[in-house]
């Protein structure tokens, strides 16, 4: 089955917040299994989890790969970069796992408002980049209208500035 996989992208799985006593947030845990179902799916060959540790531990990365793991993807196909604080770090650090692998080529999962930025500051790294938008089941709409409204200035900046968060 490895061999089935070598050529397929990575699914990069960025990462949102850990509450307290290291429980997954609603976002956290649809991108996590999200990146599980590409798995699943034989769409992609890794999944990279990636996030550091935010106001609770651990890590946004180890959660990820944790809940990827209940659902069955294999330790061998998961990898945790565990620095990140940022979308732009999530990505650069993120590099050095995916050149381990040998390849560029990346599905990045995220929520659907997150992705158009998402994509550009994974393009800028050098990445070859599509997006999978969780989906909304679970997804509580304030959260989301909130996040969302947040992320339009957030792109716009990102786009005239070149710089990302």
């Amino acid at each position: 089955m490895k061999e089935q996989r070598e050529n397929l992208p990575v699914a990069l799985v960025l990462g949102a917040a850990v509450w307290a006593g290291g429980v997954a947030s609603p976002t956290l845990r649809r991108r996590a299994l999200a990146g599980a179902r590409l798995w699943q799916l034989g769409a992609v060959r890794a999944v990279i989890g990636c996030g550091g540790i935010g106001r609770h531990g651990p890590s946004e990365a180890a959660v990820i790969v944790e809940l990827c793991r209940e659902a069955g993807v294999p330790g061998e196909a998961l990898l945790c970069e565990e620095r990140s604080a940022t979308t732009l770090e999530n990505l650069l650090y993120a590099r050095p796992l995916l050149e381990t692998l040998g390849t560029r080529e990346v599905i990045v999962v995220s929520d659907l408002y997150h992705l158009p930025r998402a994509l550009m500051v994974a393009r800028r790294a050098g990445l070859v980049a599509r997006g999978h938008a969780v989906p909304l089941r679970g997804a509580h709409p304030a959260a989301q209208l909130k996040a969302a409204l947040r992320e339009i200035p957030a792109l716009g900046w990102y786009a005239l500035s070149g710089k990302g968060r």
